[in-house]
């Protein structure tokens, strides 16, 4: 079995600022990561490694500085990992960046066939949650997002049953192989990394593939060529100048609720009215 996982290197958001003047993100000495919800789908990889055996690839795009984020994959137990740089893949896009990911693990897969991709449900820095569905489609893998355990996978039977948040509750689902899967925060926990694979990883050779060796030939759909995405302007939402009104402790529940409906009547009436707490 050949289980690949897409990760991200970014910004560590607790310590990112916003220039303010051109409102773009000041990345400079801000320390990166790896995208908090990738380390997820990295130790559920290496968990069904653990169980059932095979190899676990983790493939980045990124400058030549994200190699410290496959390091740390080489490190919690990854047998091999890709730096996918190049400066053509420069502003790329969600659109752009499963493109590129896409054909990177086609490539892969030429040599080990690939029988399940993972990434995170999402990246901190985009939010999109868009790479890991688009990769999937570009590749017709089948698609599991949101999800928060594998119960059973069937290697002679080609086949995964996972659990799945929904809105509803929770759904359990059963599907071929190939397949991309979406992990959910919180469905696991990482793993210390080992002795032996921190000493691997500090002297692992960390392959680098540009847009050439990943088998792309058509550079309009990568970088900012392959990237409608216009983002017009980023900015920090400014504080709030109303402060919060303090409402007696010493009010029983009768007290309480009254002094609520004069709130909502005298400063929000139309949702009170909404609410039918009082008559136009």
């Amino acid at each position: 079995m050949h289980i690949v996982v897409c990760i991200k290197q970014v910004p560590d958001s607790a310590q990112i600022r916003v220039h303010p003047v051109t409102n773009t993100i000041m990345r400079q000495g801000v320390p990166a990561i790896i995208n908090p919800f990738d380390v997820f789908a990295i130790e559920e990889a290496l968990r069904l490694k653990d169980r059932f055996g095979g190899r676990v690839t983790v493939l980045t795009m990124g400058p030549p500085q994200a190699e410290d984020a496959l390091r740390k994959a080489i490190a919690y137990g990854a047998d091999d990992v890709i730096l996918l740089t190049d400066r053509a893949f420069a502003g790329a896009d969600t659109l752009a960046t499963s493109f590129a990911l896409a054909q990177t693990i086609r490539k892969i897969g030429e040599e080990h066939p690939v029988d399940l991709v993972f990434t995170g449900k999402q990246t901190i820095d985009g939010d999109t949650a868009q790479v890991g569905p688009g990769v999937a489609r570009r590749l017709g893998l089948q698609l599991l997002t949101y999800v928060s355990a594998i119960d059973t996978l069937d290697l002679a039977e080609r086949s995964i049953t996972v659990r799945r948040r929904s809105e509803g509750g929770v759904q359990v689902i059963r599907t071929r192989l190939p397949a991309l899967i979406t992990m959910l925060e919180g469905s696991n926990q990482i793993r210390f990394a080992g002795m032996d694979d921190m000493f691997r990883s500090a002297r692992f050779e960390v392959p680098k593939w540009n847009k050439e060796r990943a088998g792309i030939e058509d550079v309009s759909k990568i970088g900012l060529k392959g990237s409608p995405t216009v983002v017009s302007k980023i900015f920090t939402p400014k504080p709030r100048a109303v402060k919060a009104q303090m409402i007696g402790a010493d009010l029983d529940a009768d007290g309480t609720a009254n002094a609520i409906l004069d709130i909502l009547s005298s400063q929000h009436p139309r949702l009170a009215q909404e609410l039918g707490l009082i008559t136009p």
